[in-house]
C-alpha cells in the first residue's frame, strides 16, 4: 500500500473524517518534521483515552504496517555479543521515539499527592519536553484538565501540540495547536473515530520513515 492508497482508504472507509483531513496532515507533518530534527513523541489522555496513549506510543516504538529491519551494519555490531546479539540482530525493529506520560505510576500518584491531580502529565513534561517535540492529548469532551495542563506546559517549552477531542473541542482548543476534532460528541463514538485517526497519522509517520 501507498501513501496516497493509504489515505484514500481511510476515506473511503471513513467519510466522516474528510473535513478534518487537513487538519490530520498536519499533524502527519508536524511529528515527521520533529522525528527529522531529533524529537519525540510525548501522549496523554484521560480515562478511556490513556489506553490511546499506550496504543499509540506502540504503534511508533516497533513496526506497525511495515517490518522496520534495523540497517545492515547495525546488525553487524550488534551480533558481535554472541547469542543475544543475533537475535536482537534478527528480531529487533527500527524504532520512532515516543512516551506515554499515563503510564508513570510514581511520579504521577506523587503528584496527585503532594501538588495537584490535574498537573500530572505537566509536571513530567516540564522535566521531559524541550523545544522541537510534540505533545499528542487525548480529551474526548476537550475539557480534561490533565490534558490543557499538558498543552499549556508544552506551549511554554516550544513543542507543537495535537489534540482530539470531540466535535466540541472543548478547552483544549484554546491551548493546543493543531485541534483534530471527531464529529461526534457522543464519547463512545469519539473514541472510535480517534481510533480512526491515529491509526493513520502512525501508519502515514512509518511510511515515511521506513520503505519496507
Amino acid at each position: 500500500m501507498t501513501k496516497t492508497e493509504l489515505r484514500e482508504h481511510y476515506l473511503k472507509t471513513t467519510p466522516e473524517l474528510a473535513p478534518i483531513m487537513p487538519d490530520v496532515e498536519k499533524a502527519i507533518s508536524a511529528i515527521c518534521e520533529s522525528y527529522k530534527n531529533g524529537g519525540r513523541v510525548f501522549i496523554c489522555g484521560n480515562g478511556g483515552s490513556s489506553s490511546d496513549s499506550a496504543h499509540i506510543v506502540g504503534e511508533f516504538l516497533k513496526g506497525f504496517l511495515r517490518k522496520r529491519p534495523l540497517p545492515e551494519e547495525e546488525k553487524a555490531a550488534l551480533r558481535e555479543y554472541g547469542e543475544i546479539g543475533e537475535l536482537m540482530a534478527e528480531k529487533m525493529q527500527g524504532s520512532l521515539a515516543a512516551i506515554d506520560l499515563t503510564t508513570q505510576q510514581a511520579i504521577m500518584s506523587a503528584v496527585a499527592n503532594d501538588n495537584d491531580p490535574s498537573l500530572m502529565y505537566a509536571q513530567q513534561l516540564w522535566g521531559l519536553g524541550r523545544k522541537g517535540d510534540i505533545l499528542i492529548g487525548i480529551s474526548t469532551s476537550g475539557n480534561a484538565k490533565n490534558v490543557v495542563a499538558a498543552g499549556i506546559a508544552a506551549k511554554r517549552l516550544g513543542m507543537t501540540t495535537v489534540s482530539m477531542t470531540g466535535s466540541g473541542g472543548g478547552l483544549i482548543g484554546s491551548f493546543f495547536d493543531i485541534p483534530l476534532k471527531a464529529p461526534s460528541s457522543w464519547t463512545p463514538e469519539v473514541q472510535e473515530y480517534h481510533l480512526k485517526m491515529y491509526h493513520l497519522i502512525c501508519a502515514a509517520v512509518e511510511f515515511e520513515f521506513f520503505d519496507i
